[in-house]
């Protein structure tokens, strides 16, 4: 299937080419055989009918859901799959419209410790935009602030559930989903695609690396890739205030990152190369400011802290370990600071971060990590690499298969990602760059966008790529790979054309600053 969009788009103008026909199912909503993946047994197979219309969600953990309107009604498959000696049950979801399927498969990623999409808001949105769609639990709670999973009740490692987090059941997602799709409908989707960030980012690359043929196009944005790195590294905001007992309340947090994007910003307000900015925290030194109602100077002290912080934690002996916050990111992500019950001020870590040093390095869920040493974070920094990288690291360069399959990949990243520091992904794709030959060859299947001001994931003071799933569906199927993706803010006053990597956006030096056409990329 993969080779066939290229073949057609050589032969057929593109403003001939159109959408893939809508169809409908050929069969019931009711439970059917479903092929097990390989290494893995098929427990059970339920289907119940959803109506449609306007869907509610309960509230997830990370808050309320929206509803969604207009959904066709569709049915909704339950598979739930084990694996020998692992003893798990992996329950992979796979929603199907009744009517106006567009011909494709779209698996769905997870975020922190949540394989899937636990809200279940995207595979509802999934539905409505006329795919099939799917996701999995990896057989643990769903809870993406939670890797209690991870710990056997003896307080060691469960190995068959960090196995399906990390990789197999992303490849069971889709053999399975692909085979229930088929089944409902009476023919394979004609594409299927993979679609996540973060977690979900970190997926699809797995995907590209260790399963090449499972997906035609995959959409991996502000991907964790090297996640035993990253999930370390993320703590060391919270080491370094606590070490340096100089625990910073958010408004100079804040303070800090203004000073930093009035230095460094372009016309739009916006840093787009965080790593060229020469802000020096100590500018601010001597500086008064008010916090909470009470004024405070900022001190020499509070300005090492934030230099520390976007440096990024170092050894013992001041070797560079791996990137820090980008600035202009804020604070409140991996640097967040809390007001305890006395009035003191804390620095309790980066959730994601804590949990993996509690859970999977120290066995210890109540361990206290504000009590880490510059030292001791050295040694779990390469411990965590050491155990855990082949496992769940998602950073071999070499995707010569997934480029041998015909498959495309498409990463967004912002450049004021608050969560997951940028390095290592830039880092990810000049190691891909060597292997290959260079950039342009890379870029004939996978292509990097760099967002400017993008938060995580979501959000951001700037423009946001609209629709970077349609831009990879028309290169997949239509054979046209973009050079850039629009953006645009959420009123659609700011707009923007987000340049491929290793280009950026540049003001022409006339025209409006928040419109796409005063800036060209270079």
């Amino acid at each position: 299937m993969r080779r066939r969009a290229g073949v057609i788009a050589a032969l057929v103008p593109l403003a001939l080419l159109v959408p893939l026909p809508a169809a409908a199912s050929t069969g019931t909503c009711a439970s059917l055989p479903v092929a097990a993946p390989a290494g893995a047994t098929v427990e059970s197979v339920t289907a119940v009918h959803r109506p449609g219309g306007t869907v509610t969600f309960p509230d997830g953990p990370l808050g309320p859901v929206p509803p969604v309107s207009d959904v066709p009604s569709y049915c909704e498959f339950t598979v739930t799959v084990s694996h020998p000696g692992a003893g798990d049950h992996v329950h992979t979801t796979v929603d199907l419209p009744d009517n106006g399927w567009n011909g494709r498969f779209e698996a769905l990623g997870g975020s922190a410790y949540a394989a899937g999409d636990f809200a279940g808001d995207s595979l509802v949105r999934a539905v409505k935009d006329g795919y099939a769609t799917g996701t999995t639990d990896a057989g643990l709670p769903g809870n993406p602030l939670d890797a209690s999973w991870g710990l056997k009740t003896d307080g060691t490692i469960d190995q068959g559930l960090l196995t399906d987090f990390a990789y197999r059941s992303e490849h069971d997602l889709a053999v399975v989903g692909k085979d229930v799709t088929a089944r409902f409908y009476g023919h394979a989707a004609s594409y299927s695609y993979w679609n996540g960030c973060s977690t979900g980012g970190r997926q699809g690359y797995a995907e590209a690396q260790r399963y090449p043929d499972d997906f035609d196009g995959i959409l991996a944005s502000a991907p964790a890739v090297h996640w035993g790195q990253f999930a370390v590294a993320t703590l060391w905001p919270a080491v370094v205030m606590n070490q340096e007992h100089d625990i910073l309340p958010s408004c100079e947090l804040d303070a800090f990152t203004k000073a930093a994007t009035d230095q460094c910003a372009g016309p739009d307000g916006l840093i787009d190369q965080p790593e060229l900015c020469g802000f020096d925290p100590r500018k601010l030194v001597g500086q008064r400011i008010t916090c909470d109602g009470k004024e405070i100077t900022i001190s020499a002290r509070d300005a090492d802290v934030v230099r520390k912080i976007w440096d990024g934690p170092t050894d013992e002996h001041g070797h560079r370990l791996w990137g820090g916050l980008p600035k202009g990111a804020s604070f409140a992500g991996i640097a967040g600071t809390q007001v305890a019950p006395d009035g003191s001020l804390t620095a309790p870590g980066f959730i994601v971060a804590a949990d993996w040093v509690q859970t999977f390095l120290l066995h210890q869920k109540t361990f206290d990590v504000s009590t880490i040493t510059y030292a001791r974070f050295a040694a779990l920094f390469r411990q965590s690499v050491a155990q855990y990288d082949n496992v769940i690291g998602t950073a071999d360069p070499d995707l010569s298969g997934f480029r041998a399959a015909g498959g495309k990949l498409i990463t967004t990243v912002g450049t004021a990602d608050q969560l997951i520091p940028t390095n290592g992904l830039f880092d990810y794709r000049r190691q891909v760059d060597r292997i290959f030959g260079g950039t342009q060859r890379v870029d004939a299947f996978y292509r990097l966008f760099v967002v400017p001001g993008g938060f995580h994931c979501v959000g951001g003071a700037g423009a946001l790529p609209t629709d970077p799933l349609g831009a990879l569906v028309n290169w997949v199927e239509h054979g046209k790979a973009p050079d850039t993706l629009p953006a645009a803010n959420a009123t659609g006053a700011v707009t923007r054309d987000i340049c491929r990597y290793p280009k950026v956006s540049r003001y022409l030096g006339h025209g409006d600053p928040a419109t796409a056409s005063s800036y060209r990329c270079v």
